[in-house]
């Protein structure tokens, strides 16, 4: 099987990542299993992603909205952030979780052995991992993403911060510079604008957050600009070290100097670091291991779940994936699949941003008739209190079926109030049982929810 003169050792299950692979359900305690990791163990969102940004993000939020205070009659001064201790409580907590999840693995329980390394494919089922050879029948594949790096002239030689490092810095940076407009770069850049930097961003895109609907995109651009430097429509052409240490960004004409720079121009599956194709797992163009709705590749006893897989880059997805990939691995006569279809996400940056389902455009490309509701968070009571001005939701509804095909929200709590949408659309609710079946809780915020399903399904 290999040209090694020693045979791999052998496995009922090898899992590769300990983000979502390490959620290892009981039924499987009669697998021999080997877990192997390469970096931090734990995986991207507990140490580099969603849990430690959000903490960032809280306080962040509290310092944005004591600064617009003014409007509801309150004198409230942000005298500034003592970056080193949010940063601490952050990672004071997030760290000795990661540390006891390694030494409890690698202390070995009665069926998982932790191998520390890089896992790589030699063979269909046998992976290399820096030297150790191992082997089984089964294989689960969970080894996420990493940031992915923009060609940019002097961009590598000079340095710069992913996702990966930027919550640790030191010190608070004077100067932030951002490459990037997706939701890393919207949050960092809100967290960091909030905390006392000064914020440029350099985007590819002539907006924001692309991948949202185009209304709710435009508008996170225009409350944007108010707060951070944005320069569009096309990427840095050289970056460089100043004679004082700092960082020069050229952009066509102008030049920005920078303490920092966060390079946040979206992730790249890990499948190259696996040596995939020496298993014969097939791959996308973007380097997605294609999987099928139970998890498994076109390798009999491969499966994969995560970024390794999916578009969304999403816990939330990862962790379904795994409980199917898992079950399946476990009951192959009793096949469970995933049902992906209706996948909220949500940016918390400020103003918040939430979505599932089709957007506008999406929904008209694919022909399907639709009615489209639209309410300001300012025409409720809710938004009175909040003097909004500037929020809103959008709700689509297919014209012929009365079903919610797609829902966008934008500003306080938005990731909060669409999933009474989300619940709707999974379970087959209609526009019309949500808007009318239910009570919506007078005055609260989720008036605009109602208010928003109304207004479409009155447009018939």
């Amino acid at each position: 099987m290999t040209n090694d003169d020693h045979a791999p050792e052998t496995f009922d299950l090898i899992i590769v990542g300990t983000g979502s692979g390490n959620s290892i359900p009981e039924y499987l305690d009669d697998h021999r299993i080997a877990l192997v990791e390469r970096g931090v163990f734990g995986g991207t969102c507990i140490n580099r992603g969603c849990i430690p940004s959000k903490m960032f993000v809280l306080p962040a939020d509290i310092a944005e909205t004591a600064r617009h205070a003014g409007r509801l009659g309150l004198d409230i001064t942000v005298n500034g952030a003592d970056w080193a201790a949010i940063r601490d409580r952050v990672f004071g907590r997030i760290d000795p979780i990661a540390d006891s999840g390694r030494e409890y693995r690698a202390a070995g329980t009665a069926n998982v052995t932790l191998v520390s390394g890089t896992a790589r494919f030699v063979d269909t089922h046998v992976l290399d991992v820096d030297g150790r050879r191992i082997t089984a029948p089964k294989i689960l594949l969970a080894a996420g993403s990493r940031p992915s790096i923009p060609a940019i002239d002097g961009l590598v030689e000079t340095g710069f911060h992913t996702s990966d490092s930027i919550m640790r810095l030191e010190r608070l940076p004077e100067r932030l510079g951002i490459i990037g407009g997706g939701y890393i770069a919207a949050e960092m850049g809100h967290v960091f604008d909030a905390l006392g930097s000064e914020v440029t961003l350099f985007n590819r895109s002539d907006g924001l957050l692309r991948d949202q609907d185009r209304e709710i995109a435009a508008r996170f651009t225009e409350l944007f600009a108010r707060r951070v430097d944005l320069h569009l429509g096309h990427l840095p052409t050289a970056i460089s070290r100043t004679d004082d240490g700092r960082i020069a960004i050229d952009w066509h004409a102008d030049r920005v100097v920078v303490d920092e720079l966060l390079v946040a121009t979206g992730r790249e599956p890990n499948s190259d670091l696996l040596d995939v194709d020496e298993a014969g797992i097939e791959c996308e163009h973007h380097g997605r291991v294609v999987v099928d709705d139970t998890m498994a590749t076109n390798v009999p006893g491969i499966f994969a779940v995560g970024d390794l897989v999916n578009e969304f880059q999403l816990k939330h997805v990862a962790n379904a994936e795994a409980k199917v990939a898992f079950w399946n691995i476990a009951h192959p006569d009793d096949l469970r699949r995933l049902d992906n279809r209706f996948v909220p996400s949500a940016v918390f940056s400020d103003p918040q941003v939430a979505a599932v389902g089709l957007t506008a455009d999406q929904a008209d490309e694919q022909g399907v008739p639709v009615l489209v509701g639209r309410r300001d968070f300012g025409d409720t009571a809710y938004g009175w209190a909040l003097e909004d001005e500037s929020s809103f939701a959008k709700v689509l509804v297919h014209a012929e079926n009365d079903s919610i095909i797609g829902a966008h929200v934008i500003g306080p709590q938005a990731a909060t109030l669409i999933q009474p949408l989300v619940q709707a659309m999974q379970f087959g609710q209609t526009a019309t049982d949500v808007a009318r079946g239910v009570y919506y809780i007078h005055p609260a915020l989720t008036e605009v929810i109602e208010n928003t399903l109304l207004d479409a399904i009155e447009r018939r």
